[in-house]
């Protein structure tokens, strides 16, 4: 059986609930839908880790949050960061875990009243491929999925997080404490989210 082709109309008919965030947010990011797959990246102490954090307080006002701590843990590193970021505030909205496999985390995400949001830090951690993440996105398709990477000389590391990163719709690279949006929604390409002001302002030349 062919599969089915869409006209014009159908397309431009076509509506979706996008996450009603304020304009500190919506500025860098644009209208992100409710049901998007993210992909976060950048080196090491830019910034990346707390700027994971200040999302997931974020997007807590709008659903449940779980936090896939693979490649922290929870470490004394993690911890300081959810008491920086006060994530005690949303403690029935927020949950982590560390160490689910594959197939215990889609079963988790199966069960009735499930988190809507899903950050998985980090995709290589997760030892999680990409056929993996197409069958994930598959049978969820109304959660959204953040996916952190490591990178290695400015890029993804490895094919999978390659892959996945043209696949998701919003891509965020965290430079100088600065959270810059490379995906499909923003309007303005030059904005950006302030993860810590001071820190870059330490980073700039303003600062020997």
């Amino acid at each position: 059986m062919a599969k089915r082709a869409y006209s014009p109309k159908e397309v431009l008919a076509k509506t979706y609930k996008t996450l009603p965030w304020s304009e500190k947010w919506s500025g860098p990011f644009g209208e992100v839908p409710t049901n998007e797959t993210w992909f976060i990246s950048g080196i090491s102490a830019q910034g990346k880790s707390s700027f994971v954090m200040q999302l997931a307080k974020e997007l807590a006002n709008y659903g449940m949050v779980l936090y896939c701590s693979y490649e922290e843990g929870i470490s004394q590193s993690f911890k300081k960061r959810m008491e920086l970021f006060k994530m005690n505030e949303i403690q029935g909205r927020f949950r982590v875990i560390t160490d689910d496999s594959f197939e215990e985390l889609m079963s988790r995400l199966a069960k009735p009243k499930s988190p809507h949001f899903v950050i998985i830090d980090s995709f290589q951690e997760a030892e999680m491929s990409y056929e993996q993440f197409k069958q994930m996105r598959a049978r969820f398709p109304a959660k959204s999925f953040i996916f952190i990477s490591q990178e290695h000389k400015g890029q993804p590391m490895g094919k999978p997080a390659a892959r996945l990163k043209y696949k998701a719709g919003i891509k965020i690279r965290v430079v100088g404490y600065k959270a810059f949006c490379q995906g499909r929604f923003t309007g303005d390409p030059g904005s950006y989210y302030t993860v810590w002001e001071e820190g870059i302002l330490r980073t700039s030349n303003n600062i020997g």
